[in-house]
This record gives structure tokens, C-alpha cells and sequence, in this order.
């Protein structure tokens, strides 16, 4: 089969696609031919092996899975003799290392039925930003309806899902993005944008998810009411050893001797949650827009539009 190979931490440059052994199932696990594959900053990061720290999981020297990918939808190929969910010809989407290739294997917990209101390049597009925008609002912000909600990095890959999340569960939402991106995020249910290019944050808030930039603690719980809470996905800055980590370390110890709630955003893939999110976009409650999809074959390209182009929602790769 044809996958986008790694061998060495690198640039794209690093990236090859070649023919490799198709995998065979284990006895727990599902085989599907892949569709569609989801490209997001953690195919960036396991590419670059950067933040350093997270070599200890990935491979100290280079990465351990040698096939590029994580999100995937696809159709089952063949399933293994312990398999009782699934069955060769059902369409599913999920996690699984090496989603960049033409067939893919997992247990079958990484996996659940494609929702049928959405195409295989959208449903591979949802698993890994849904789960981190599900896990941000409701495990860890505990989002009510009526609350003041402010996005940051409303019009990337999770951001714009939690707007979406965010005015289905009764939020009025303020999303920050850049001022070529307002009409994207007004289009999602925010009812104010600011650019961030241009204007200063401002308001009130019941709740902030941060997915982007590199800004000051202080300046961002001066956004809160007195209870509020500030979640941190994502950002820049803290150099090459611990990447956008240290603010989130520094939230976590303020956080304790504050009425602020401070806390940072790590989202493990769960059944029950990519679950939650198959039952969502099955609602009509969010959707995945898509920017820009690429061939297989192109996948450094999809990688350098990813970091650098500011794609509006998610990006992906059309295998099948």
C-alpha cells in the first residue's frame, strides 16, 4: 500500500511516500481501507519531534511509528476474531497511528460509526479537535447556557468547533480570530468578533478557551468575572524544550490561591467521548468546514498549509 513515511524528526522534508506492507488486524482490532485522513498540529509536532520533552513518548531519536497520521475515516476491510462491533463494509471514523496510508489498523474502541449526515473527509476531520473542543467546554469548563464565552483562536481546527459547541449549549460566544476570518466565525453562531490584528480583548467572561497565541496570564483572567475560568489549549513561545506547555504550567499553580478556575487542556482519546462527538455531529449540534483537502501524495504540502496558511476549520488528506 502507499503511505507518507518518517524516519528522521525533520521539516516535510523528512516525509516520503512510499509503498510499505498493508497491516493485518490482531484479534481486538479493525482493519478499514482509509478515505480520509485528518491533518492537525499534532502531525506537526510528532513530524518536528518538538517540544523536545515530548520525545520521551514519541521516540528519543526518531519517531516509533514510521507512518505519518492520527485521525481517519474509512470503511472495514477485516476484522478480527474478538471484534464485535464491526464488520467488513461499515463505515467508521476514529484515531489511529499511520491514518496517512491506504489502509489502517486499530482496536476497535478507537473507532465508532460514521455519522451519516457527514462525508468521510468531514468525519475524519472531527475526532481529534471535537474530543479536544468536547473535553475543553464540558469536562473542563462546564459550560452553562447564558454564560459570556470567549473563543481564542475561534476560526482554527478546535476553535471554531467550540463555537459551535458553545452556542449549542445556550452560550453567547465572542470569537477571536483575525478580521479575513469574522465572517467565518459570525457564520459558526458567534454573536461578536474581534480581531485580534487590530483590537484590543475586551468584556466580560464566564468562561475563555485559549487555542492560540502566547498571552499574558494576568491579561486574560482580567477578562473573567470574579468565578470565571480560564482554560488554555493551546499557544507559542517556551522555546524548543517545552513548546506552549509553560503557561499552562503556571495556570495550574496560580490557580490554587485564585477565584479563578486556571487549568490547562489535555484531551486523551476516550471511546465515551469520540462517542459524545459522533452523537453531536450526528444532531446537527457541529460540523466540521473543511478549508482545503490534498491527495495522499501531498501531504507535506497539507502539513505547510497547516502551520502557516491559517486555514479556516480543519484540512485533509482524500485517500479513497
Amino acid at each position: 500500500m502507499k503511505a507518507i513515511t518518517q524516519y528522521a524528526y525533520g521539516t516535510v522534508d523528512m516525509l516520503a511516500y512510499e509503498d510499505v506492507p498493508s497491516p493485518k488486524p490482531g484479534p481486538d482490532e479493525v482493519m478499514i481501507r482509509v478515505h480520509a485522513a485528518g491533518v492537525d498540529p499534532g502531525v506537526w509536532h510528532i513530524m518536528t519531534g518538538r517540544p523536545l520533552i515530548a520525545r520521551a513518548a514519541l521516540g528519543l531519536r526518531r519517531p516509533r511509528e514510521t507512518i505519518r497520521g492520527w485521525d481517519v475515516s474509512g470503511v472495514v476491510e477485516a476484522v478480527g476474531a474478538d471484534v464485535i462491533r464491526f464488520k467488513r463494509g461499515d463505515a467508521v471514523f476514529g484515531t489511529t497511528g499511520g491514518s496517512f496510508a491506504e489502509y489502517a489498523c486499530a482496536a476497535e474502541s478507537k473507532f465508532q460509526p460514521k455519522p451519516e449526515n457527514l462525508d468521510f473527509v468531514a468525519a475524519a476531520a472531527l475526532p481529534t479537535s471535537g474530543m479536544t473542543a468536547l473535553t475543553g467546554l464540558r469536562e473542563v469548563g462546564r459550560v452553562e447556557s447564558g454564560w459570556n464565552v470567549l473563543i481564542i483562536g475561534a476560526s482554527g481546527g478546535v476553535g471554531h468547533l467550540a463555537v459551535q459547541l458553545a452556542c449549542h449549549l445556550g452560550a453567547r460566544v465572542t470569537g477571536v480570530c483575525g478580521g479575513d476570518s469574522a465572517e467565518f466565525v459570525t457564520s459558526l453562531g458567534a454573536t461578536r468578533v474581534i480581531d485580534y490584528r487590530r483590537e484590543t480583548l475586551t468584556g466580560t467572561y464566564d468562561f475563555i478557551l485559549d487555542m492560540a497565541g502566547n498571552r499574558p496570564i494576568p491579561e486574560l483572567r482580567a477578562l473573567l468575572t470574579p468565578t470565571g475560568t480560564l482554560v488554555i489549549g493551546g499557544g507559542e513561545g517556551d522555546g524548543r524544550w517545552f513548546g506552549g506547555t509553560g503557561r499552562t504550567a503556571r495556570a495550574q499553580l496560580i490557580s490554587p490561591f485564585v477565584r479563578h478556575r486556571l487549568a490547562g487542556l489535555l484531551s486523551l482519546p476516550k471511546p465515551e467521548t469520540l462517542r459524545e462527538v459522533a452523537e453531536l455531529a450526528a444532531s446537527g449540534a457541529w460540523a466540521p468546514r473543511i478549508d482545503r483537502t490534498f491527495a495522499l501524495s501531498d501531504a507535506p504540502a497539507a502539513i505547510d498549509y497547516l502551520v502557516s496558511g491559517h486555514p479556516r476549520g480543519k484540512i485533509a488528506l482524500v485517500v479513497a
